[in-house]
């Protein structure tokens, strides 16, 4: 007996997806007519309102005079600016991705004593059952890291004797090992990867007890372990910028859609991993890197305005790239006029160009950010400003980085799962009835019809 080709797309599977997308169509001018938010949106792209939250703020804009005027973008953690907490906190061997946890797992910036706790207490669950790595991780490893990083956290739930306990002290536990063995999970992943599809050699290497999240995700990760401190700051200001984003983001929106049916923690952080893998979440800055090679490639003078310009006018016509239409890295839901964290990130980027001999790069995305929003509003109907968002700038600071393109969407995950388990403790203290939001059927009502007569 031949064995079965999962994988193949057969004639029958595609005459049968023919006929679901048939069934699943509903007209567009339906949402109009019975004031459906398509996306959860209105027609400015501003999201619906479906949650209350102490835990950060994304604004765009201010009422002044009863209108809604765009102001450059803000983001509170906990009420204190992001801009404030990255710019403001010493750099020299001083990390502030643990410090910015505690302030959104608890509602206030440590002392130092409170913080040398956390930071032990982190160090303490920086480390990954007997034989996890031998029999979960490396076993038929998976060809994207965010699955295998999903694979991991389910997994992880059968080795905890409190799995399915939901009391906020053990939720809390398990957010706090969740956000210590995140980079494990992910770094190790990668290498089992870059062992079995690529033929490398695998090097596992165990985290260091005195070094922040930061500095292990560098030294797991390189063979030889070494990494500057620029390097190390820089990425430890990433995680900080991408920890959290209000509770209206897919992947934490899902946090807490699935949290509210009482499920365990690894169900629910599992859910909002597969939620931030998605292209339009999680993978944007991949598409900018990705989008940045081909133009290099397309441009013969990156200094030209004439020809990065028509380059840019080529993405929006879909004659260049992906032809999607798009220039990846432009443009937010939330932002018009600025995004908060691409103007923190963009400076520290400048000089980590400068250390690493990416000058023109630099210049040329510094082109890029010049000239897109001012074509895009030349070229489409938009509703509101264009500016670069963070994916535009953090995919070239990994690429500096020399960070493998396999964990650009990882180290996401490794900043959000702070913010995830700041959402999951909300709604695991303060919310006791499950999301059930409503759906409007527009199906017609049908006989049933016996087999023998249907056609």
């Amino acid at each position: 007996m031949s064995e079965t080709n999962f994988s193949e797309i057969t004639p029958q599977i595609k005459a049968l997806a023919a006929k679901t997308e048939e069934a699943s169509k509903v007209e567009p001018e339906l949402y109009s007519e019975y004031g459906v938010k398509r996306g959860l949106r209105d027609l400015n792209g501003k999201g619906v309102l479906v949650g209350i939250t102490n835990i950060s703020e994304v604004n765009s804009a201010r009422v002044i005079n009863g209108k809604s005027v765009p102001i450059d973008g803000e983001l509170f953690y906990r009420g204190i600016n992001i801009q404030e907490l990255v710019e403001k906190h010493p750099h020299d061997n001083h990390f502030g991705f643990e410090e910015a946890a505690y302030l959104l797992l608890f509602g206030k910036l440590p002392n130092q004593s409170e913080l040398d706790e956390f930071i032990e207490l982190l160090s303490e669950y920086r480390t990954l059952p007997p034989n996890f790595v031998r029999d979960v991780i490396m076993k038929k490893p998976s060809m994207d890291m965010m699955n295998s990083l999903a694979r991991s956290v389910l997994t992880l739930y059968s080795y905890d004797e409190k799995a399915d306990d939901t009391s906020k002290e053990n939720v809390l536990r398990q957010c706090l090992i969740l956000i210590a063995t995140f980079p494990l999970l992910s770094v190790y992943g990668y290498q089992a990867y870059r062992h079995y599809h690529l033929n490398d050699s695998l090097i596992i290497h165990p985290p260091v007890k005195g070094f922040s999240t930061a500095e292990n995700i560098l030294h797991c990760l390189r063979d030889d372990k070494k990494f500057t401190p620029l390097e190390a700051q820089l990425l430890d200001i990433c995680l900080i910028l991408h920890m959290e984003h209000g509770g209206g983001n897919n992947s934490t929106f899902t946090t807490h859609l699935v949290s509210s049916s009482g499920t365990d923690t690894y169900s629910a952080i599992a859910a909002a991993l597969g939620s931030l893998k998605g292209p339009r979440h999680g993978g944007a800055n991949l598409r900018v890197v990705n989008m940045f090679a081909d133009l290099k490639e397309k441009v013969n003078d990156w200094t030209s305005e004439e020809e990065v310009s028509d380059y840019l006018r080529k993405l929006l016509h879909k004659e260049a790239f992906d032809k999607k239409g798009l220039i990846y890295g432009m443009g937010h839901a939330v932002y018009s006029l600025s995004d908060p964290r691409a103007v923190v990130l963009r400076s520290f980027v400048e000089e980590l160009s400068e250390e690493k001999g990416y000058q023109k790069e630099f210049a040329l995305y510094g082109l890029v950010e010049k000239l897109a929003p001012k074509i895009i509003a030349e070229e489409r109907k938009i509703y509101k400003g264009v500016c670069p968002n963070v994916d535009f700038f953090s995919g070239f600071v990994y690429q500096m980085l020399d960070l493998p393109i396999e964990l650009y969407t990882p180290i996401f995950a490794i900043a959000r799962i702070t913010g995830w388990s700041a959402h999951r403790m909300e709604e695991i203290c303060h919310n006791d009835k499950i999301m059930r939001p409503a759906y409007m059927t527009v199906t017609s009502h049908h006989d049933f019809v016996p087999l023998e007569d249907r056609e």
